[in-house]
């Protein structure tokens, strides 16, 4: 079992930025591939970032590319979403996941084995 407990959400004006911290707790944090997703009120949950177990390749969402970026500190056992140039329509709940190393995508909800309870943010225009 893999605990993951998310902080560091809130408001935030257009234009600012956010960084999400998830700690992770239980079993070896290094073997795993981290995701962050998020999911607005009325809307499916989607994808945003998702580091590999190594930390040597990194995915994003077509949305927010070249805005977000992930990283992980295995030492801490912790997984990071900076977020920069924060629009509107990245108010959400952000969900932190751990996945096995093995499976072949990165995207989707199934690839992930456990998550978060989540974090609000919110960005004001």
């Amino acid at each position: 079992q893999v605990q993951l407990v998310e902080s560091g959400g809130g408001l935030v004006q257009a234009g600012g930025s956010l960084r999400l911290s998830c700690a992770a707790s239980g079993r070896t944090f290094g073997g795993y591939r981290m995701g962050w997703f998020r999911q607005a009120p009325g809307k499916e949950r989607e994808f945003v970032a998702a580091i590999n177990w190594s930390g040597g390749s990194t995915y994003y969402g077509d949305s927010v590319k070249g805005r977000f970026t992930v990283s992980r500190d295995d030492a801490k056992s912790t997984v990071y979403l900076q977020m920069n140039s924060l629009k509107p329509e990245d108010t959400a709940v952000y969900y932190c996941a751990a996945g096995p190393r093995y499976r072949r995508t990165y995207t989707l909800s199934a690839d992930y084995d456990y998550w978060g309870q989540g974090i609000q943010v919110t960005v004001s225009s």
